[in-house]
């Protein structure tokens, strides 16, 4: 499972085992194979399961686009979003879902389970990584608040070295 920093947030150790539990046993219960999670600017954050064999830079770019894609299709009806997807292929199906307006969460199946099972196994895989992940941003939101930005401080200290003359 890989887990990097975002543009404004971060996992820590204890996020990353947290997920990793839901998603691991989310695959278990809903028979299905790989689930992955993208951030909506089209960065893959998370994988578990069985390796993807596509890659995964494009996948999670073009699943990024997906979703918005769909968002404008759900505005054109009258809806505020489309909070999950669906499409069926013959032998592989993929299953997304918002996480916290932030994260899309993919889930990657094949006939070795239903649509069914896995739209009932993933209500509460989100409710619960809906939950993490909005601890994560608020978490980090209150981390921000108190921090001093890197141009202030490289600003200030360009400032001292002329007045010191360093």
């Amino acid at each position: 499972m890989t887990s990097p920093r975002a543009a404004s947030w971060a996992f820590r150790e204890e996020d990353s085992g947290r997920i990793r539990t839901v998603l691991t046993d989310f695959l278990r219960d809903a028979s299905a194979r790989t689930a992955l999670l993208v951030d909506r600017a089209g960065q893959m954050l998370v994988t578990a399961g069985e390796a993807p064999t596509f890659d995964p830079t494009a996948f999670a770019s073009l699943t990024a686009a997906d979703f918005s894609a769909n968002d404008q299709l759900a505005r054109l009806l009258g809806e505020p979003e489309f909070g999950t997807l669906f499409h069926q292929g013959e032998k592989e199906s993929l299953y997304l879902a918002d996480i916290a307006r932030r994260v899309i969460l993919v889930v990657l199946f094949d006939n070795r389970t239903t649509l069914g099972l896995v739209k009932l196994r993933m209500k509460p895989a989100v409710h619960e990584l809906t939950a993490l992940f909005t601890a994560i941003f608020e978490r980090d939101a209150g981390d921000d608040a108190g921090r001093v930005g890197t141009d202030f401080v490289d600003d200030a200290e360009d400032e001292l070295d002329k007045l010191f003359g360093s």
